[in-house]
């Protein structure tokens, strides 16, 4: 039954309730960065390099997300709801469990997390406490993602969207009372801004819940956060380890850019960080629309139909250049506004309009990337996507943005240019592993599984 929902359902009305979701994911972090550009671009430095961490950890519970909705799509597709349901309850256990454990550790190790990455020590004040709360609470986001996965997974899109546009609303307001000290409140600066999303993610948190005992009729039980399917979890690790290792691959690479951005100075620190938050709303479509296509292609190989789920990659693929190409056009035309909208310093303006230019040629390549591999990781193919990310990201990336962004000293434009080349790179070789179909042997392993 859930298959069929999620067949009558067009790429467009899958896409723009997850477009929404996902954007509304990003947007505390910008509407955090632009509040706190007020406090100056040192606080925005400070942050941007405590955000690597919290992105970084937040990567490793998305792998769990991942791997259960990719088995959930398999068993829906095939018509277990029993299967399906062990998948949920297993997904939210793991990620709880992680959750707890990275939450712990950051906040404990946050300071000597700060100084591995070479924070400079006046940026220290804004960054440490920023991530002690932000990391010290992230199990609130581990259950989230969990729960997220699960409704998307039974093509609930819409009510995924709902809470994250609730959550965010009701970050921007309290971002507004506690950094500025509004309403009586005090005035608590970027101490508010991560007190505001840790509160926002709570309530998200509880809806979420709601929503999957609701809507699923699925009852959230204690026993889903202590007993877990040991055979249940594998098959979520077969496909979420592999999507872990090559989004902690590209995570990590990031952070070693990040460093090497951070001995170019706080003004190109700062550069980097906005151009990073307005980079991440281009991708945004094309995130949208890799998700979506991975619920539908995991459907259609849970019943078989591989020939439709091949043909639906490659539209989805054309939609998806397609709009990536417009959408990036207009940031660019919108280039120098935008950033004086975070910053007054021209440097910062002209360098980041000038990176965001240079996105015209980056962006396309990424979105082969964002829609193929899910596609790849919803046949059951995930272990490709992992060994050639890796060799692109410390082969491609990270050497060239040392060689051009400091070596030769072209700075931020050196460092876009490697940006550009690893999506490229990747890019071109999941699309040939697709059109080449090595990947239906994955799936006739799959199917055969969930048939059984």
């Amino acid at each position: 039954m859930q298959y069929n929902k999620v067949r009558k359902l067009s790429l467009f009305a899958m896409t723009w309730p997850i477009f929404i979701e996902q954007l509304s994911h990003i947007l505390p972090g910008v509407v955090d960065t632009f509040m706190v550009s007020h406090l100056g671009d040192s606080a925005v430095a400070g942050l941007a390099v405590a955000n690597q961490i919290v992105g970084f950890c937040i990567i490793l519970f998305s792998f769990v997300g991942i791997g259960s909705a990719v088995v959930l799509t398999h068993y829906l597709g095939a018509g277990d709801r029993a299967g399906a349901e062990r998948v949920a309850a297993t997904a939210v256990g793991i990620n709880f469990w992680l959750g707890m454990v990275v939450s712990l550790a950051i906040w404990g190790l946050s300071a000597d997390m700060l100084r591995l990455l070479q924070l400079p020590p006046q940026l220290m004040p804004y960054a440490q406490p920023f991530l002690a709360l932000m990391g010290g609470t992230l199990f609130i986001e581990s259950i989230n993602i969990a729960f997220g996965s699960v409704l998307r997974a039974h093509g609930h899109t819409r009510e995924a969207m709902y809470v994250a546009i609730g959550m965010n609303v009701l970050n921007l307001m309290l971002n507004v009372v506690l950094i500025f000290g509004l309403l009586g409140a005090p005035k608590m600066g970027v101490i508010g801004a991560a007190l505001s999303t840790v509160i926002s993610r709570a309530v998200a948190c509880l809806a979420l819940a709601w929503l999957v005992r609701r809507q699923l009729k699925l009852g959230v039980r204690l026993s889903w956060f202590i007993s877990v399917s040991r055979e249940t979890l594998a098959r979520i690790l077969r496909i979420g380890l592999p999507a872990a290792g090559e989004n902690l691959c590209w995570q990590a690479s990031f952070m070693v850019i990040t460093y090497f951005v951070g001995q170019m100075g706080v003004v190109q620190l700062a550069t980097f960080s906005y151009a990073i938050q307005l980079s991440m709303i281009m991708m945004m479509l094309g995130i949208s629309i890799g998700i979506s296509t991975e619920i539908m292609i995991g459907h259609m190989i849970g019943a078989g139909e591989f020939d439709e789920a091949y043909r639906q990659l490659l539209r989805s693929l054309r939609v998806g250049l397609g709009v990536t190409v417009v959408t990036t056009c207009v940031v660019v035309l919108l280039a120098p506004w935008l950033f004086g909208f975070f910053s007054k310093d021209p440097a910062i303006v002209a360098g980041g309009a000038l990176l965001l230019r240079m996105s015209l040629l980056l962006e396309p390549g990424r979105t082969f990337n964002l829609v193929v591999i899910n596609s790849l990781r919803a046949t059951g193919d995930a272990r490709f996507p992992v060994l050639m990310g890796a060799c692109s990201m410390w082969g491609v990336a990270v050497p060239l943005a040392w060689l051009l962004g400091l070596h030769f000293g072209w700075g931020l434009m050196g460092v876009w240019i490697a940006f550009t080349c690893d999506e490229w790179v990747r890019g071109l070789a999941m699309y040939a592993r697709w059109k080449s179909r090595v990947w239906e042997k994955h799936a006739h392993a799959v199917r055969a599984h969930v048939a059984a």
